[in-house]
């Protein structure tokens, strides 16, 4: 009856501290961590909600601390009680805080909006990868604008070959105002061109259509007042069979090979730094002596410090470094690797069987020898799964990088996005999403064979 008295009483004792300061009465009752987390966790979450301008989800954060009174009561007397309910509930009152941070609505899209959204649909629908075959004829003229009381002007003529199409222009002197008539002949028969006025910036005059004798004629007004020659070029698309590679996939290409290059390049400058340093980050190897201890605790926190830099940051300083091009994808990927793949590599070493260790350290071997045939031998499969995906990741990483100066083929499809040439950078996305597939599809079958 008096054991009953003395849990009785500690428990309303760690009830009442707890209902004072969220923790304290856990802690009272010995549960330290869960005290702790209390005791720090709420009032911080409680701050970041008031401190977000959310105090209606703060005022959520009290069906937490009636909780924390239950719980330590139900501690002191000797019971552990589940926080899945409350760590549920603050995960839900996070979720809403995104929410609305984020300002998560349903948009209401402006037609000139949903045009480009359809653009953009439509060029990821048909990308420019292939163009009928086809070939262009061209044909140019001269038409001379002459001032008034010039009564001979100078007139050119534009040589042309046998077999090759001709335009003539009537009137060739013209002033400013006069209707121009072009006439056009020896062009393929039923073709579709188009006719331009030459110049700094080339004026499309319209479209044109040859006849079945490959004849077709266009008027236009002179526009011009300065006195001078004037070209008038006629081209028409004579189609065959057959496809042809296009512009964009000939240009798209070379640049996807510099994006798996240097991706490559940047993996294997992190993994060569990464793979020396990895055994000074992995725990059971540096515990035996103080030295070693400080070596861990700096390792670990070069790879903390490169890995929390984003590869974007990294891109952009050494874009500000060495100039915009590949090389500073590569030093971005590399420097961030390093951080990333050390990591991994570290972890790997640290989850090793120590048998093998033990085995060879009966042998009488130093710690290079026990390194060398205890550890290494484990790690090797998890390395190369690792590297690989490293490289995978690079991959995609290295089209990013692009987009901020670090070459590749990021760096013309954001060329291709600000021109709003969306067929053009659909190609590129295209591209860069069957490079991936194939990397992962490859990198899985190594892994299968090397695991």
């Amino acid at each position: 009856m008096r054991a009953e008295s003395t849990s009785m009483k500690r428990a309303l004792i760690a009830g009442a501290l707890s209902a004072i300061i969220p923790g304290l009465g856990q802690i009272y009752a010995g549960s330290m961590r869960r005290g702790f987390t209390l005791l720090l966790g709420l009032p911080v979450q409680a701050a970041i909600f008031y401190g977000m301008n959310l105090r209606w989800l703060a005022l959520w954060m009290a069906l937490v601390w009636v909780w924390n009174i239950f719980d330590a009561v139900i501690i002191a007397r000797g019971r552990v009680t589940s926080a899945f309910v409350p760590i549920l509930l603050i995960l839900t009152l996070n979720v809403v805080a995104a929410g609305k941070v984020t300002d998560i609505h349903v948009p209401q899209l402006q037609p000139e909006q949903r045009s480009v959204i359809g653009q953009i649909i439509g060029g990821m629908a048909k990308p420019d990868f292939l163009i009928p075959k086809s070939t262009t004829q061209i044909a140019t003229g001269i038409y001379v604008v002459a001032e008034e009381n010039q009564s001979d002007p100078h007139r050119p003529a534009v040589a042309t070959k046998p077999d090759e199409p001709v335009l003539t222009l009537d009137p060739a002197i013209a002033h400013k105002g006069d209707r121009i008539h072009v006439t056009g002949s020896g062009f393929a028969p039923n073709a579709s061109g188009s006719l331009v006025l030459l110049g700094g910036a080339e004026i499309d005059i319209g479209r044109i259509t040859t006849d079945g004798k490959g004849n077709f004629s266009k008027s236009f007004i002179n526009e011009r007042d300065i006195v001078g020659d004037y070209y008038v070029q006629a081209r028409v698309t004579v189609p065959h069979r057959g496809y042809a590679l296009s512009d964009t996939l000939r240009d798209a290409a070379p640049k996807m090979l510099e994006t798996i290059y240097l991706a490559l390049l940047g993996t294997a400058i992190s993994v060569l730094f990464a793979i020396p340093l990895s055994f000074f980050g992995a725990r059971n190897l540096m515990l035996h002596s103080l030295l070693l201890k400080a070596l861990y605790g700096i390792t670990r926190a070069v790879f903390t410090i490169l890995r929390s830099v984003e590869v974007l940051i990294f891109a952009v300083i050494a874009v500000a470094a060495v100039g915009i091009g590949p090389f500073a994808g590569v030093l971005a990927l590399a420097i961030h690797g390093i951080g990333a793949v050390g990591k991994l590599y570290s972890e790997a070493i640290e989850s090793i069987e120590h048998g093998p260790i033990e085995a060879v350290r009966a042998t009488g071997a130093n710690e290079f020898q026990v390194v060398l045939f205890g550890v290494i031998p484990q790690v090797v499969p998890q390395f190369i799964a690792f590297t690989l995906y490293r490289w995978d990741i690079n991959v995609r990483m290295a089209t990013v990088i692009g987009l901020v100066g670090g070459g590749g083929i990021g760096y013309q499809l954001i060329q291709y996005m600000n021109l709003l040439q969306w067929r053009q950078a659909a190609t590129a996305i295209w591209m860069i999403a069957g490079v991936v597939m194939e990397m992962d599809y490859t990198s899985a079958i190594i892994r299968e064979k090397v695991i």
